[in-house]
């Protein structure tokens, strides 16, 4: 299959047989089937079994068996889509961010509850910027769980290891002990969710308000 866009953004094609998919996230792609009718897996992360369903060519008889499809997934790295390069007309501009956040993400603690900076959610406790400023916000991991975090009101640039921006997303998944850094352009004044997509995570506190200030 060939991955066109992802989060509704365009990216340059790329060939894929798996792609790793997280809460909230979307893809496109184009998937060319053969002469016959092909299973389409979905393996969960970390877990047994797997979900499917069967891409019908005419009457034609299913090719391959889905079991040991699941198997071979399993055994191959899939397509962060957080690595693509945007398209030239939706990526940002280069420019050094005017603030930077740095957003730790921990858990689980007392209560099963899951943090931000070390707090559960509070409204009155954000991340401040200002209108037309560049944010950069750095996903730290300190956890060994993924977390898919979205931000409300606004898109940004996933930065590769190099500096350089790759996919534009709203929602991008930052795995066990690592980090991602996202660039955003402060341009819609709000008070802007910005959480984890794994819900009973976000519930128990892993949520954060970019809070834009007044002078």
């Amino acid at each position: 299959m060939t991955v066109t866009h992802t989060d509704g953004f365009p990216v340059q094609p790329y060939q894929a047989d798996t792609i790793l998919v997280t809460m909230g996230e979307r893809v496109d792609a184009v998937v060319t089937i053969p002469g016959s009718s092909v299973p389409l897996i979905a393996v969960p992360e970390g877990k047994k079994g797997f979900a499917q369903l069967i891409l019908r060519s005419g009457d034609t008889p299913v090719r391959g068996r889905a079991e040991d499809a699941a198997t071979l997934m399993k055994s191959q790295v899939p397509l962060d889509t957080a690595t693509l390069t945007a398209t030239g007309e939706v990526q940002l501009t280069r420019r050094e961010p005017d603030v930077t956040h740095d957003v730790r993400l921990a858990g689980p603690g007392g209560k099963y509850t899951w943090t931000i900076n070390g707090k559960t959610y509070d409204p009155r406790d954000g991340l401040p910027v200002r209108e037309g400023q560049r944010v950069r916000l750095r996903f730290i991991n300190n956890s060994m769980m993924f977390h898919p975090m979205h931000l409300h009101g606004h898109t940004f640039a996933v930065r590769d290891g190099k500096g350089a921006f790759r996919a534009r997303k709203d929602t991008v998944l930052v795995a066990p002990m690592k980090t991602v850094e996202v660039d955003f352009d402060a341009d819609n004044p709000g008070q802007w969710l910005t959480h984890c997509h794994n819900i009973y995570h976000g519930e128990t506190g892993m949520m954060a308000v970019v809070s834009y200030m007044q002078d």
